[in-house]
């Protein structure tokens, strides 16, 4: 355990990315039309695999911490629209791919995709397995809320094709779920988790939370014992994110609720303590998987990656995101799909690609967005060897080197010549070693979450 001293505190309250891409969306620029996302497709190769994203933007219920785009969408009529619109775009995207290697991993986010019905995601999960050319043995991931699984749903996803689903826990206290608006007891959740291993979804993800209104180390640490006794086998461990300012339906929450900084750091560490007693470890600044996890394995071997979706397996370099909000990264640019469901269907509509913002990266950018992915992955990146790989000078980097130099003395890496180490007990403050990597990055309390 590592207590939050007072030369930590003030890294630990950064607002900071997370680095899911480099450089982040808040670089990207509005997109005219579709022309340059077309472009950029032309780019793939026919070797390159691809990685698959389905944003489903409704939820039954409306969790007063969701950060996501989301909303509540009063029966399922207006989910049906959506799904026929969606439809439509899945074939706009598969007519504009250049010929590949087929699609390595697939991913439902959202909101909630068990939002849809049993049928029409089954149909969702062929059209997209046909239309990018699903590989044998690729991953298939659903996130799912548990207070809305219903069994028919749940049995009925390992007959679709998905491989693996990952449960919106956040917490069991029922004095913390009150105060969040998900009230989901421990017998639901373990039903649920019951049911899809019963019917063929074999590996299980938890995502749990601290730093919620109510939380305290006591029943953080109470929460994760559960939850490993359900067995998962991985869990995300998220910080709450409070902006109010951002996200309306946050300000139900009470400042006066939600611990401080040091609070949230010892939450955190409790939750740790937990998941290491039980065998777990850990991946990255906030992720941890089973001993013999494909994750596990890819962080051994120093392949594992991080995109959209954070911590992954997947090495795929393209991935195709459909969907409002979804974002696509191309061999040289990102594309993200208009947020506003009305915008993004009417781009539909007129047979345009729905992207609303869009960036074309420089050699640059690719070169440290190698060096943040490994340091957010790794804990350690050799800096000069990277920027060799990308044809570059062994000393391009030396200035933001010399900016980690200057968190040494605080503990947070380990500057070796041009090697920079962090700490595993600094792991989760990785993101300020890596933003000194970062030259695009406007530091924005209103936009980026807390270190912590």
């Amino acid at each position: 355990m590592t207590p939050l001293s007072d030369r930590l505190l003030a890294y630990a309250t950064r607002a900071l990315p997370r680095y899911t891409s480099y450089p982040t969306a808040l670089a990207f620029q509005p997109a005219v039309d579709d022309a340059d996302t077309r472009r950029w497709l032309g780019e793939i190769q026919s070797h390159d695999t691809l990685s698959i994203y389905a944003h489903i933007p409704f939820c039954e219920r409306l969790c007063w911490y969701c950060g996501c785009h989301t909303s509540v969408p009063n029966g399922y009529a207006r989910i049906a629209r959506f799904f026929d619109q969606l439809k439509r775009e899945i074939d706009l995207w598969g007519d504009a791919l250049p010929d590949h290697a087929g699609t390595a991993h697939l991913h439902f986010g959202g909101g909630s995709p068990n939002s849809l019905n049993t049928s029409d995601f089954a149909e969702l999960l062929a059209l997209l397995a046909l239309r990018f050319r699903l590989r044998p043995g690729a991953e298939v991931a659903v996130e799912l809320d548990p207070g809305n699984l219903d069994r028919e749903f749940a049995r009925g996803l390992g007959a679709a094709g998905a491989t693996r689903a990952s449960l919106g826990v956040q917490t069991f206290d029922p004095g913390v779920q009150r105060l969040v608006n998900r009230i989901q007891p421990v017998e639901q959740v373990a039903t649920a988790v019951e049911d899809l291993r019963g019917g063929g979804v074999a590996a299980i993800n938890f995502d749990m939370m601290y730093g919620l209104p109510g939380q305290t180390c006591d029943n953080v640490t109470a929460s994760m014992e559960t939850a490993l006794s359900l067995q998962p086998d991985r869990v995300a461990l998220f910080g709450y994110a409070h902006v109010p300012w951002m996200k309306k339906h946050q300000a139900v929450i009470r400042d006066s609720d939600l611990a401080d900084v040091s609070g949230r750091w010892a939450q955190a560490e409790a939750a740790e303590a937990v998941l290491s007693a039980h065998g777990y470890i850990r991946i990255g600044m906030d992720h941890y998987a089973r001993p013999g996890d494909p994750m596990t394995a890819r962080l051994a071997e120093g392949t594992l990656h991080r995109n959209f979706q954070g911590y992954t397996d997947d090495p795929s370099a393209v991935l195709i995101g459909v969907g409002p909000s979804a974002i696509s990264s191309l061999p040289y640019a990102y594309a993200q799909n208009r947020l506003r469901v009305d915008d993004w269907a009417a781009d539909i509509a007129a047979g345009r690609l729905p992207v609303g913002r869009q960036l074309e990266t420089t050699s640059d950018d690719r070169l440290r967005r190698t060096v943040i992915e490994r340091l957010m992955c790794d804990l350690q990146v050799d800096v000069g060897a990277v920027c060799l790989d990308h044809g570059r000078e062994v000393s391009t980097l030396d200035p933001a080197i010399a900016a980690a130099c200057s968190l040494e003395p605080d503990g947070l890496c380990q500057v070796d010549g041009r090697r920079v180490c962090v700490p595993p007990d600094m792991a989760r403050l990785v993101r300020v070693v890596a933003a000194c990597f970062d030259n695009r990055s406007v530091i924005a309390p209103k936009r980026h979450s807390a270190a912590i």
